[in-house]
């Protein structure tokens, strides 16, 4: 009998999501800079609250995440009604995916895009269609040459990850112009905090029907374990979105810690811009080593070697340094390495340990 029993067709073609590495076997207190983690934790303010929320564990949370919306809306200029949380921006993906695409329908994402576009694409019944990108940056041409009658979703992750690089405000805005009638362009901003002055897109949501963007309290405010995201779109497609999301989808910890984080803006202007000095100080590093890297726009190189062989005897290297980082050949780079920028320490590590790696003395 199991044989007739079976998932829905394109289930089985997903491939299981990998995360970053947490642990090299026989090596204690290894650095993990495998996950694009912020090395400074969560603000203050948002472990405070977190601490306060076990006296509230038995109540049911809120259902409409009303203080949360207000919260976003207020720090980021935007209408509360057309904002919509989510357990990580993941699940406003998902939820994209859910409601806006199905069998006979195309979801588009870039070669080195978020693996999750291909797999939410999947579990909805849809045929991912993945695009070619150009020196490891999206091509708006070429994603507007794969779109047609069939295309209902695009996504474009800008800063993307793993590459670190960021298409223009004008080339993303042609982009939205360019698509067929009935797609809709989801701008992926987990990233967007990294970028001084960057809004992650708003003014174009606001400016147009068809644009979503979608972020997250994973990244800079240092609350991956707590998986809170959100979205903000035009109201017809946030109220679609709302159908399909779970009443209690975030507890009320979630809820509580993410508006006390989101408040605290002097906590991410500081993660910003130690990230930004950091990061540029590794990645100059790293390019005196023969090691060179794209303008990085997130919180996180793309190391690139001259081969696999070497990508992989380097990341060997530095596990048995005690540093973890992320091999990214599922993403169709497998001679790079992917390095979250951690703290100076962690920075100075790395590149120490590239050296000796490369015979550097």
């Amino acid at each position: 009998m199991t044989d007739q029993i079976r998932p829905q067709p394109g289930i089985l073609d997903i491939a299981l999501y990998e995360g970053g590495k947490s642990h090299v076997a026989g090596v204690a207190n290894a650095v993990k800079l495998s996950s694009n983690e912020n090395p400074f934790g969560a603000s203050d303010r948002a472990k405070e609250v977190f601490q306060r929320s076990v006296h509230s564990l038995h109540r049911y949370p809120s259902t409409d995440h009303a203080n949360l919306r207000a919260a976003i809306a207020e720090v980021h200029g935007l209408d509360a009604g057309r904002v919509i949380c989510g357990a990580g921006s993941d699940e406003v993906i998902n939820f994209l995916c859910q409601a806006y695409a199905g069998p006979k329908d195309e979801v588009v994402y870039t070669e080195h895009g978020f693996l999750m576009y291909r797999i939410y694409a999947l579990a909805a019944g849809a045929t991912p269609v993945e695009v070619p990108e150009r020196e490891r940056t999206a091509d708006v041409d070429a994603i507007l040459a794969a779109c047609n009658r069939r295309t209902k979703l695009v996504f474009l992750a800008n800063p993307n990850n793993p590459t670190g690089t960021m298409v223009s405000a004008a080339e993303v805005a042609r982009l939205a112009a360019g698509l067929p009638a009935q797609a809709i362009l989801v701008l992926d901003g987990a990233y967007a905090e990294y970028v001084e002055g960057y809004d992650g897109g708003a003014a174009l949501v606001d400016a147009r029907d068809n644009v979503v963007m979608t972020r997250t309290f994973s990244k800079v405010y240092g609350l991956g374990g707590l998986r809170i995201g959100w979205g903000y779109g035009p109201k017809h497609i946030i109220d679609v979105l709302n159908r399909v999301r779970g009443p209690f989808n975030l507890s009320t910890a979630q809820l509580d810690v993410a508006e006390a984080a989101v408040r605290d803006q002097d906590f991410v202007a500081k993660c910003r811009n130690e990230n930004a000095r950091l990061r540029s100080w590794l990645a100059v590093a790293l390019a005196e080593l023969g090691v060179p890297s794209d303008t990085s726009m997130a919180n996180f190189v793309l190391a690139r070697f001259a081969s696999q062989d070497e990508a992989e005897a380097c990341d060997a290297f530095l596990q048995e340094q005690g540093l973890i980082v992320r091999r990214v050949a599922g993403y169709k780079l497998p001679h790079c390495l992917r390095i979250t920028i951690g703290d100076e320490a962690s920075c100075r590590r790395v590149a120490h340990a590239v050296a000796q790696f490369k015979g550097v003395r």
